[in-house]
Protein backbone atom coordinates (compact mmCIF):
# COMPACT_ATOMS: atom_id res chain seq x y z
CA UNK A 1 0.00 0.00 0.00
CA UNK A 2 1.38 3.14 -1.23
CA UNK A 3 2.12 6.05 1.94
CA UNK A 4 -0.92 8.49 0.78
CA UNK A 5 -3.57 5.75 0.89
CA UNK A 6 -2.11 4.04 4.16
CA UNK A 7 -2.32 7.90 6.04
CA UNK A 8 -6.57 7.50 7.22
CA UNK A 9 -8.54 10.63 6.56
CA UNK A 10 -11.63 11.59 7.74
CA UNK A 11 -15.01 12.77 6.15
CA UNK A 12 -14.88 16.24 7.32
CA UNK A 13 -11.45 16.57 4.77
CA UNK A 14 -13.20 14.94 1.74
CA UNK A 15 -16.46 17.77 1.95
CA UNK A 16 -13.95 20.47 2.18
CA UNK A 17 -13.32 19.64 -1.92
CA UNK A 18 -15.81 21.76 -3.80
CA UNK A 19 -15.50 19.86 -6.86
CA UNK A 20 -16.59 16.51 -4.26
CA UNK A 21 -19.52 18.61 -2.87
CA UNK A 22 -20.95 19.33 -6.57
CA UNK A 23 -20.79 15.96 -7.37
CA UNK A 24 -22.50 14.42 -3.96
CA UNK A 25 -25.76 17.02 -4.18
CA UNK A 26 -26.49 16.44 -8.00
CA UNK A 27 -25.76 12.78 -6.99
CA UNK A 28 -28.20 12.73 -4.17
CA UNK A 29 -30.69 14.51 -6.51
CA UNK A 30 -29.99 12.12 -9.63
CA UNK A 31 -30.05 9.07 -8.14
CA UNK A 32 -33.63 9.51 -5.88
CA UNK A 33 -35.16 10.76 -8.77
CA UNK A 34 -34.28 7.58 -10.71
CA UNK A 35 -35.42 5.69 -7.70
CA UNK A 36 -38.96 7.14 -7.50
CA UNK A 37 -39.26 6.64 -11.55
CA UNK A 38 -38.09 3.01 -10.58
CA UNK A 39 -40.99 2.87 -7.96
CA UNK A 40 -43.77 4.62 -9.69
CA UNK A 41 -43.23 1.82 -12.94
CA UNK A 42 -43.11 -1.13 -10.62
CA UNK A 43 -46.25 -0.18 -9.43
CA UNK A 44 -47.86 0.63 -12.41
CA UNK A 45 -46.71 -2.60 -13.88
CA UNK A 46 -47.88 -5.25 -11.05
CA UNK A 47 -51.37 -3.25 -10.93
CA UNK A 48 -51.96 -3.86 -14.53
CA UNK A 49 -50.16 -7.64 -15.43
CA UNK A 50 -49.62 -8.93 -11.54
CA UNK A 51 -46.79 -10.35 -12.75
CA UNK A 52 -43.19 -11.00 -10.57
CA UNK A 53 -41.38 -11.46 -13.89
CA UNK A 54 -42.05 -8.29 -15.04
CA UNK A 55 -42.32 -5.77 -12.12
CA UNK A 56 -38.91 -7.37 -11.42
CA UNK A 57 -37.21 -6.35 -14.79
CA UNK A 58 -39.45 -2.65 -14.48
CA UNK A 59 -37.05 -2.00 -11.10
CA UNK A 60 -34.33 -2.78 -12.89
CA UNK A 61 -34.73 -1.45 -16.15
CA UNK A 62 -32.13 1.34 -16.02
CA UNK A 63 -29.87 -1.49 -15.98
CA UNK A 64 -29.16 -3.81 -18.52
CA UNK A 65 -29.41 -0.83 -21.31
CA UNK A 66 -26.11 0.30 -19.84
CA UNK A 67 -24.06 -2.32 -21.45
CA UNK A 68 -25.03 -0.81 -24.66
CA UNK A 69 -23.25 2.87 -23.32
CA UNK A 70 -20.67 1.04 -21.44
CA UNK A 71 -19.16 -1.32 -24.92
CA UNK A 72 -19.72 1.84 -27.64
CA UNK A 73 -19.61 4.87 -25.94
CA UNK A 74 -17.49 4.61 -22.94
CA UNK A 75 -14.21 6.77 -24.20
CA UNK A 76 -16.54 9.89 -24.30
CA UNK A 77 -15.97 9.71 -20.32
CA UNK A 78 -12.28 10.05 -21.63
CA UNK A 79 -12.64 12.87 -24.39
CA UNK A 80 -15.34 15.53 -23.18
CA UNK A 81 -15.10 17.60 -20.21
CA UNK A 82 -16.92 16.33 -17.17
CA UNK A 83 -18.74 19.21 -16.57
CA UNK A 84 -20.32 18.93 -20.03
CA UNK A 85 -21.18 15.00 -19.55
CA UNK A 86 -22.71 15.02 -16.29
CA UNK A 87 -25.23 18.63 -16.49
CA UNK A 88 -25.98 16.95 -20.32
CA UNK A 89 -26.66 13.57 -18.86
CA UNK A 90 -29.41 14.85 -16.06
CA UNK A 91 -30.69 17.38 -18.39
CA UNK A 92 -31.58 14.34 -20.70
CA UNK A 93 -33.11 12.37 -17.26
CA UNK A 94 -35.51 15.32 -16.86
CA UNK A 95 -36.42 15.65 -20.23
CA UNK A 96 -37.18 11.90 -20.09
CA UNK A 97 -39.43 12.55 -16.75
CA UNK A 98 -41.09 14.93 -18.47
CA UNK A 99 -42.10 13.14 -21.33
CA UNK A 100 -43.57 10.37 -18.98
CA UNK A 101 -45.73 13.26 -16.84
CA UNK A 102 -46.91 14.55 -20.23
CA UNK A 103 -46.78 11.97 -22.56
CA UNK A 104 -49.75 9.60 -21.63
CA UNK A 105 -47.34 6.90 -22.88
CA UNK A 106 -48.20 2.88 -22.62
CA UNK A 107 -46.25 1.10 -20.69
CA UNK A 108 -44.09 -0.77 -23.18
CA UNK A 109 -43.36 3.24 -24.74
CA UNK A 110 -42.17 4.28 -20.58
CA UNK A 111 -39.76 1.44 -20.19
CA UNK A 112 -38.46 1.69 -23.75
CA UNK A 113 -37.68 5.67 -22.74
CA UNK A 114 -36.05 4.96 -19.71
CA UNK A 115 -33.96 2.12 -21.01
CA UNK A 116 -32.77 4.70 -23.75
CA UNK A 117 -31.52 7.32 -22.01
CA UNK A 118 -30.13 4.85 -19.45
CA UNK A 119 -27.53 4.24 -22.65
CA UNK A 120 -25.88 6.94 -21.50
CA UNK A 121 -25.41 6.06 -17.68
CA UNK A 122 -22.01 4.71 -18.31
CA UNK A 123 -20.76 7.74 -19.92
CA UNK A 124 -21.65 10.45 -17.22
CA UNK A 125 -20.78 7.44 -14.66
CA UNK A 126 -17.29 7.37 -16.18
CA UNK A 127 -16.92 11.63 -16.20
CA UNK A 128 -17.99 11.59 -12.09
CA UNK A 129 -15.19 9.16 -11.52
CA UNK A 130 -12.63 11.58 -13.00
CA UNK A 131 -13.77 14.46 -11.20
CA UNK A 132 -13.77 12.07 -7.75
CA UNK A 133 -9.67 11.25 -8.96
CA UNK A 134 -8.55 14.21 -9.59
CA UNK A 135 -10.11 16.68 -6.90
CA UNK A 136 -9.37 13.98 -4.30
CA UNK A 137 -6.10 12.20 -3.31
CA UNK A 138 -5.66 9.31 -0.66
CA UNK A 139 -7.72 7.82 1.43
CA UNK A 140 -9.70 11.24 1.20
CA UNK A 141 -10.60 9.47 -2.72
CA UNK A 142 -11.47 6.19 -0.95
CA UNK A 143 -13.88 7.62 1.41
CA UNK A 144 -15.21 10.25 -1.01
CA UNK A 145 -15.69 7.25 -3.21
CA UNK A 146 -17.63 5.45 -0.34
CA UNK A 147 -19.56 9.15 0.09
CA UNK A 148 -20.68 8.98 -3.83
CA UNK A 149 -21.63 5.24 -2.50
CA UNK A 150 -23.26 6.50 0.02
CA UNK A 151 -25.16 8.94 -1.08
CA UNK A 152 -26.92 6.91 -3.94
CA UNK A 153 -28.13 4.47 -1.21
CA UNK A 154 -29.44 6.91 1.03
CA UNK A 155 -31.10 8.55 -2.10
CA UNK A 156 -32.40 5.40 -2.81
CA UNK A 157 -33.33 4.71 0.51
CA UNK A 158 -35.70 7.99 0.64
CA UNK A 159 -37.06 7.32 -2.93
CA UNK A 160 -37.85 3.73 -2.02
CA UNK A 161 -39.39 4.55 1.62
CA UNK A 162 -41.65 7.36 -0.41
CA UNK A 163 -42.12 5.95 -4.02
CA UNK A 164 -44.64 3.76 -2.98
CA UNK A 165 -46.98 6.37 -0.77
CA UNK A 166 -45.85 9.40 -3.35
CA UNK A 167 -47.32 7.42 -6.05
CA UNK A 168 -50.23 6.50 -4.52
CA UNK A 169 -50.88 10.03 -3.06
CA UNK A 170 -49.58 12.15 -6.80
CA UNK A 171 -50.42 9.15 -9.14
CA UNK A 172 -47.61 7.86 -11.48
CA UNK A 173 -47.61 10.99 -14.12
CA UNK A 174 -47.18 13.80 -11.32
CA UNK A 175 -44.61 11.17 -9.40
CA UNK A 176 -42.74 11.00 -12.76
CA UNK A 177 -43.08 15.30 -12.80
CA UNK A 178 -41.45 15.51 -9.50
CA UNK A 179 -38.14 13.27 -10.62
CA UNK A 180 -38.16 15.43 -13.74
CA UNK A 181 -37.81 18.92 -11.59
CA UNK A 182 -35.78 17.23 -9.50
CA UNK A 183 -33.01 15.89 -12.34
CA UNK A 184 -33.36 19.74 -13.45
CA UNK A 185 -31.51 21.04 -10.26
CA UNK A 186 -28.95 18.18 -10.82
CA UNK A 187 -28.15 19.54 -14.01
CA UNK A 188 -27.59 22.96 -13.27
CA UNK A 189 -26.01 22.54 -9.94
CA UNK A 190 -23.30 20.41 -12.19
CA UNK A 191 -23.25 23.04 -14.82
CA UNK A 192 -23.01 26.00 -12.04
CA UNK A 193 -20.32 24.18 -9.88
CA UNK A 194 -18.02 21.50 -11.26
CA UNK A 195 -14.77 23.13 -12.85
CA UNK A 196 -15.28 24.05 -16.80
CA UNK A 197 -11.43 23.40 -17.03
CA UNK A 198 -10.79 19.76 -17.35
CA UNK A 199 -9.40 19.45 -20.74
CA UNK A 200 -10.15 16.17 -22.67
CA UNK A 201 -7.64 13.44 -21.89
CA UNK A 202 -5.24 12.45 -24.96
CA UNK A 203 -5.65 9.24 -26.69
CA UNK A 204 -3.81 6.04 -25.00
CA UNK A 205 -1.83 4.47 -27.72
CA UNK A 206 -4.19 1.31 -26.93
CA UNK A 207 -7.06 3.27 -28.22
CA UNK A 208 -5.43 5.25 -30.94
CA UNK A 209 -7.96 7.54 -33.25
CA UNK A 210 -11.33 6.92 -35.27
CA UNK A 211 -14.59 7.12 -33.95
CA UNK A 212 -16.06 6.90 -30.30
CA UNK A 213 -17.02 3.42 -31.03
CA UNK A 214 -14.06 2.36 -31.86
CA UNK A 215 -12.15 3.80 -29.42
CA UNK A 216 -14.47 2.36 -26.95
CA UNK A 217 -13.86 -1.21 -27.88
CA UNK A 218 -9.68 -0.85 -28.06
CA UNK A 219 -9.99 0.46 -24.83
CA UNK A 220 -12.08 -1.84 -23.40
CA UNK A 221 -10.13 -4.28 -24.85
CA UNK A 222 -6.92 -3.09 -23.27
CA UNK A 223 -8.57 -2.59 -19.65
CA UNK A 224 -9.66 -5.97 -20.05
CA UNK A 225 -5.90 -7.15 -20.66
CA UNK A 226 -4.07 -4.82 -17.64
CA UNK A 227 -3.47 -7.20 -14.73
CA UNK A 228 -5.92 -7.32 -12.00
CA UNK A 229 -8.73 -5.01 -14.07
CA UNK A 230 -11.01 -7.78 -14.87
CA UNK A 231 -10.78 -9.96 -11.60
CA UNK A 232 -11.19 -6.72 -9.70
CA UNK A 233 -14.46 -6.01 -11.63
CA UNK A 234 -15.94 -9.31 -11.43
CA UNK A 235 -15.49 -8.96 -7.44
CA UNK A 236 -17.59 -5.54 -7.11
CA UNK A 237 -20.05 -6.86 -9.44
CA UNK A 238 -20.80 -10.29 -8.89
CA UNK A 239 -22.20 -9.90 -5.48
CA UNK A 240 -24.22 -6.58 -6.30
CA UNK A 241 -26.66 -8.94 -8.89
CA UNK A 242 -27.86 -10.68 -6.00
CA UNK A 243 -28.58 -8.12 -4.21
CA UNK A 244 -30.73 -6.35 -6.90
CA UNK A 245 -32.41 -9.58 -7.52
CA UNK A 246 -33.85 -10.09 -3.58
CA UNK A 247 -34.47 -6.47 -3.80
CA UNK A 248 -36.23 -6.56 -7.10
CA UNK A 249 -38.85 -9.15 -5.72
CA UNK A 250 -40.02 -7.11 -2.92
CA UNK A 251 -42.86 -5.90 -4.24
CA UNK A 252 -44.69 -9.11 -4.86
CA UNK A 253 -43.35 -10.49 -1.94
CA UNK A 254 -44.72 -7.70 0.34
CA UNK A 255 -48.05 -8.60 -1.72
CA UNK A 256 -47.91 -11.90 -0.80
CA UNK A 257 -47.53 -11.74 2.63
CA UNK A 258 -49.95 -9.09 2.68
CA UNK A 259 -47.79 -6.23 4.06
CA UNK A 260 -49.12 -2.54 3.08
CA UNK A 261 -48.02 0.39 1.27
CA UNK A 262 -45.84 1.85 4.04
CA UNK A 263 -44.29 -1.30 5.28
CA UNK A 264 -43.22 -2.49 1.41
CA UNK A 265 -42.38 1.07 1.19
CA UNK A 266 -39.74 0.58 4.60
CA UNK A 267 -38.42 -2.93 3.25
CA UNK A 268 -37.48 -1.08 -0.04
CA UNK A 269 -35.44 1.20 2.22
CA UNK A 270 -34.10 -1.62 4.31
CA UNK A 271 -31.20 -2.55 2.03
CA UNK A 272 -30.21 0.75 1.61
CA UNK A 273 -30.29 1.55 5.37
CA UNK A 274 -28.01 -1.38 6.00
CA UNK A 275 -25.52 0.30 3.23
CA UNK A 276 -25.51 3.68 5.27
CA UNK A 277 -24.71 1.63 7.98
CA UNK A 278 -22.16 -0.13 6.82
CA UNK A 279 -20.30 2.01 4.83
CA UNK A 280 -20.39 4.76 7.73
CA UNK A 281 -19.19 2.40 10.37
CA UNK A 282 -16.56 0.48 8.61
CA UNK A 283 -15.21 4.33 6.77
CA UNK A 284 -14.41 5.58 9.88
CA UNK A 285 -13.67 2.84 12.53
CA UNK A 286 -11.02 0.91 10.60
CA UNK A 287 -7.58 1.95 9.27
CA UNK A 288 -7.34 1.50 5.13
CA UNK A 289 -5.27 -1.78 5.20
CA UNK A 290 -7.95 -3.22 8.34
CA UNK A 291 -11.01 -2.52 5.67
CA UNK A 292 -9.01 -4.72 2.36
CA UNK A 293 -8.24 -7.22 4.77
CA UNK A 294 -12.65 -7.59 5.89
CA UNK A 295 -13.44 -7.79 2.01
CA UNK A 296 -13.11 -11.45 1.75
CA UNK A 297 -10.69 -13.50 4.58
CA UNK A 298 -12.69 -15.87 6.97
CA UNK A 299 -13.55 -15.49 9.79
CA UNK A 300 -16.16 -13.01 8.85
CA UNK A 301 -16.16 -10.88 5.50
CA UNK A 302 -18.38 -8.89 4.38
CA UNK A 303 -18.85 -10.45 1.45
CA UNK A 304 -20.73 -13.12 3.31
CA UNK A 305 -22.35 -11.30 5.99
CA UNK A 306 -24.04 -9.93 2.32
CA UNK A 307 -25.45 -12.92 1.55
CA UNK A 308 -26.54 -14.92 4.54
CA UNK A 309 -29.59 -12.88 5.72
CA UNK A 310 -31.44 -13.38 2.22
CA UNK A 311 -31.52 -16.67 3.06
CA UNK A 312 -34.04 -16.91 5.92
CA UNK A 313 -36.57 -15.55 3.69
CA UNK A 314 -37.59 -18.87 2.58
CA UNK A 315 -39.27 -18.69 6.04
CA UNK A 316 -42.60 -16.93 6.93
CA UNK A 317 -40.71 -14.60 9.41
CA UNK A 318 -42.49 -11.65 11.03
CA UNK A 319 -42.14 -8.30 9.35
CA UNK A 320 -39.84 -6.63 11.19
CA UNK A 321 -37.56 -9.98 11.25
CA UNK A 322 -38.12 -9.55 7.48
CA UNK A 323 -36.53 -5.92 7.64
CA UNK A 324 -34.19 -6.78 9.65
CA UNK A 325 -32.55 -9.41 7.01
CA UNK A 326 -32.23 -6.52 4.39
CA UNK A 327 -30.46 -4.25 6.48
CA UNK A 328 -27.94 -7.05 7.87
CA UNK A 329 -27.50 -7.72 4.29
CA UNK A 330 -27.55 -4.04 3.29
CA UNK A 331 -24.10 -3.60 5.72
CA UNK A 332 -22.07 -6.41 3.82
CA UNK A 333 -21.68 -3.94 0.86
CA UNK A 334 -19.15 -2.23 2.77
CA UNK A 335 -16.65 -4.62 1.55
CA UNK A 336 -16.34 -2.31 -1.47
CA UNK A 337 -14.08 -0.16 0.54
CA UNK A 338 -11.54 -2.66 0.24
CA UNK A 339 -11.50 -2.55 -2.98
CA UNK A 340 -11.31 0.94 -4.12
CA UNK A 341 -7.47 1.76 -3.89
CA UNK A 342 -6.71 -1.17 -5.94
CA UNK A 343 -9.15 -0.57 -8.26
CA UNK A 344 -7.62 3.17 -8.83
CA UNK A 345 -4.14 1.89 -9.11
CA UNK A 346 -5.33 -1.17 -11.66
CA UNK A 347 -6.57 1.23 -13.71
CA UNK A 348 -4.01 2.82 -16.61
CA UNK A 349 -4.32 6.98 -16.09
CA UNK A 350 -5.08 7.91 -19.65
CA UNK A 351 -8.48 4.94 -19.35
CA UNK A 352 -9.55 6.27 -15.94
CA UNK A 353 -12.72 7.65 -17.06
CA UNK A 354 -13.58 4.23 -19.74
CA UNK A 355 -12.17 2.15 -16.65
CA UNK A 356 -14.88 3.27 -14.61
CA UNK A 357 -17.57 3.20 -17.01
CA UNK A 358 -16.72 -0.12 -17.86
CA UNK A 359 -16.94 -1.28 -14.15
CA UNK A 360 -20.49 0.34 -13.93
CA UNK A 361 -21.68 -1.08 -17.17
CA UNK A 362 -20.92 -4.28 -15.73
CA UNK A 363 -21.94 -4.01 -12.58
CA UNK A 364 -25.64 -2.43 -13.76
CA UNK A 365 -25.67 -4.94 -16.85
CA UNK A 366 -25.06 -8.10 -14.27
CA UNK A 367 -27.82 -6.36 -11.71
CA UNK A 368 -30.21 -6.49 -15.01
CA UNK A 369 -29.43 -9.99 -15.25
CA UNK A 370 -29.73 -11.23 -11.74
CA UNK A 371 -33.46 -9.84 -11.23
CA UNK A 372 -34.43 -11.11 -14.35
CA UNK A 373 -32.79 -14.80 -13.97
CA UNK A 374 -34.79 -14.59 -10.08
CA UNK A 375 -37.92 -13.12 -11.52
CA UNK A 376 -38.10 -16.05 -13.70
CA UNK A 377 -37.95 -18.47 -10.85
CA UNK A 378 -40.58 -16.55 -8.83
CA UNK A 379 -43.11 -17.17 -11.63
CA UNK A 380 -42.39 -21.09 -10.36
CA UNK A 381 -41.82 -21.11 -6.68
CA UNK A 382 -42.87 -19.19 -4.01
CA UNK A 383 -41.28 -15.35 -3.72
CA UNK A 384 -40.02 -15.87 -0.57
CA UNK A 385 -37.80 -19.22 -1.85
CA UNK A 386 -36.69 -17.02 -4.61
CA UNK A 387 -35.79 -14.19 -2.96
CA UNK A 388 -33.41 -17.46 -0.79
CA UNK A 389 -31.91 -18.78 -3.68
CA UNK A 390 -30.74 -15.39 -4.46
CA UNK A 391 -28.58 -15.61 -0.70
CA UNK A 392 -27.58 -19.26 -1.46
CA UNK A 393 -25.87 -17.73 -5.04
CA UNK A 394 -24.16 -14.88 -3.22
CA UNK A 395 -22.79 -17.41 -0.53
CA UNK A 396 -21.72 -19.86 -3.04
CA UNK A 397 -19.84 -17.30 -5.06
CA UNK A 398 -18.50 -15.91 -2.42
CA UNK A 399 -16.31 -19.08 -1.38
CA UNK A 400 -15.20 -19.31 -4.82
CA UNK A 401 -14.15 -15.59 -5.11
CA UNK A 402 -12.35 -16.93 -1.38
CA UNK A 403 -9.85 -19.08 -2.94
CA UNK A 404 -9.99 -17.54 -6.66
CA UNK A 405 -9.22 -13.44 -5.61
CA UNK A 406 -7.87 -13.49 -2.04
CA UNK A 407 -3.80 -13.24 -2.76
CA UNK A 408 -4.40 -10.12 -5.62
CA UNK A 409 -7.27 -8.36 -2.86
CA UNK A 410 -5.60 -8.18 0.44
CA UNK A 411 -3.58 -5.34 0.77
CA UNK A 412 -0.82 -5.54 3.60
CA UNK A 413 -0.32 -3.70 6.62
CA UNK A 414 1.98 -0.26 5.35
CA UNK A 415 5.16 -0.67 7.06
Amino acid sequence: MTDQFAVKANYRQVFAVAQFRAVFAGRLLGVMSDTLRAVALAVLVYDRTGSPLLTAVTMTINFLPQAAGGLFLAALADRLTPRTLISTGYALQCAVGLLLAFGHLPVAASLVLVAGVACLTPVTTGATARVLAEALTGDTYVLGRSLSYIVAVSAQMVGMAAGGTLVVWLGVERTMLVTAGAHLVAAAISRLFLSPARAPRPSAPATGGGSIVRRTLRGNAALVASPGVLKLIMVQCLPAAYLAAAGSLLIPYSAHRGFGPQQTGVLLAATSVGMLIGDVVIGRAFAPATRERLVLPLPLPLLLVMGTPSLTLALDLPYPAVAAAYVVTGTGSAYLLGLQRRFLEAVPAELQGQGFALLNTTTMSIQGVGPLVFGVFAEFVPVGVAIALTGVCSVATTLLLREAARPGLVAAEPA
